[in-house]
């Protein structure tokens, strides 16, 4: 793994994301396929014994941020897995800050 310092955006990602396991709706086949893609591509772990739909929101953002920011792809199955980090970070960043939104709309309310 590649040494890694978290840029401010990323920072950003992490702590807008609940800290709590959310229902990411339509998308969360997609976000946790990729998951256990790149779980299954590298050999890794990234939290054992949880059901992926009991992962923090929060937790779960951090994790593919430091996989993506810190895995070397040896093959194509890993290239094919990470190559798809990006793009479910952004979802789960899109899917948090509509929580966000919707919960300060609650309290305005």
């Amino acid at each position: 793994m590649k040494p890694y310092i978290p840029e401010l955006s990323e920072q950003r990602m992490v702590r807008r994301a609940p800290n709590r396991a959310i229902d990411f709706g339509p998308d969360s086949d997609y976000i946790f396929d990729c998951l256990k893609d790149v779980e299954a591509s590298f050999g890794l772990q990234g939290f054992p014994g949880l059901a992926p739909e009991h992962i923090p929101a929060r937790a779960l953002i951090k994790q593919l941020i430091v996989w993506w920011r810190t895995l070397e792809p040896a093959d194509a199955l890993q290239q094919a897995a990470y190559t798809r980090l990006p793009g479910t970070i952004r979802l789960i960043d899109t899917i948090s800050e509509w929580w966000t939104e919707r919960a300060g709309k609650a309290h305005r309310d």
